[in-house]
């Protein structure tokens, strides 16, 4: 059964319900004080009355700024991008910008394809949340001369502006905090493989090389979860019994762990350290603590956010990328 759209107030409608030209109307909602305060009024509640939405596709189409940046999220349901997007729209509200978010799921093609419908709304700048893009999206976004900001890494090379932090160092950081205390059977799990989880998994497997410890890593494509987190550890007990000590790419994957040794009665840290990444709240409030590197998602939204705004309005930007420190929490779990 097909289903009829119902047709959209238009500005004819809201002009004959007061007796007055579209024209006035058009005016009003450029800007308000182009017509009489009395006038202001009516308007408003006809507006209010009709239930009349502006169409801003044609408006967006047809001039040179839209007033809409682009955010491209790997993930809608994962915490991290959520805080990262409350920090985009603290900046893009106070100027009256809108953000159009597009989902990727980790995917460089799928991110081509929402990035070219993306640019035919004639938005004015991009944040992007990846660093790995087909040929077709580095093409697209030098013909549009947008500005473009990616975050969550501050190493990687970019295209043009980044915000984020050196996952690398942080990680290495992280498993020599672990070896120090003395676990030396370290494991590494990872979902999904993308960018990310796989410049953690080199600074595990460097950092426990220079330990004289042996790498062993946990991977798989699926997407992060507690569960995947518990059936990691699952497998990682039948094949690595030796194993003393986890870091998960992430925190999901780390509560699973952590789940699962409660679930099975193994002491956490003195028979297995448990270690994740994000420092989540969940995982502060669980017993024990989660260790963990608690990471400013929020600043990372704002300061991307207030760079593009920053080059759309024709200022210039001095430092391009810009590295956030990260917060170790060492929890009760390592």
């Amino acid at each position: 059964m097909s289903i009829n759209k119902k047709r959209r107030t238009g500005l004819q409608e809201i002009a004959d319900l007061i007796g007055i030209s579209k024209m006035t109307v058009s005016r009003f909602l450029r800007d308000p004080k182009l017509v009489s305060e009395p006038l202001q009024l009516q308007i408003s509640e006809a507006i209010d009355k009709l239930g009349y939405i502006p169409n801003k596709a044609p408006d967006m189409l047809s001039n040179a700024k839209s007033n809409a940046i682009g955010v491209l999220l790997p993930s809608l349901t994962n915490q991290v991008f959520a805080e990262v997007l409350k920090g985009i729209e603290i900046e893009t509200d106070k100027y009256g910008y809108q953000t159009m978010i597009a989902h990727t799921g980790y995917s460089p093609e799928k991110e081509e394809m929402r990035l070219r419908s993306l640019l035919a709304y004639n938005i004015d700048g991009l944040v992007l949340t990846e660093r790995t893009h087909t040929e077709a999206t580095r093409k697209m976004i030098e013909i549009s001369g947008v500005p473009v900001v990616e975050i969550m890494d501050s190493v990687s090379p970019c295209l043009d502006m980044a915000v984020g932090f050196d996952n690398f160092a942080v990680t290495k950081n992280m498993i020599n905090r672990m070896i120090n205390k003395g676990h030396q059977h370290i494991a590494y799990f990872s979902a999904r493989q993308d960018d990310r989880s796989i410049i953690r998994q080199k600074a595990y497997e460097e950092a426990m090389i220079e330990a004289g410890l042996i790498p062993k890593t946990f991977a798989t494509k699926a997407s992060s979860s507690y569960s995947l987190g518990t059936q990691l550890l699952q497998q990682a007990l039948k094949d690595y019994p030796q194993i003393d000590g986890v870091f998960s790419t992430n925190d999901d994957l780390a509560l699973g762990v952590l789940f699962e040794c409660l679930r099975l009665n193994i002491k956490v840290p003195e028979q297995i350290a448990v270690a994740g990444f994000h420092g989540h709240d969940v995982g502060q409030v669980m017993t024990p603590k989660l260790a963990s590197i608690l990471t400013p998602r929020v600043e990372i939204g704002q300061k991307a956010a207030e760079m593009l705004l920053k080059r759309i309005n024709g200022e210039s930007i001095t430092q391009k990328v810009v590295n956030f420190p990260v917060q170790f929490l060492d929890g009760e779990s390592i």
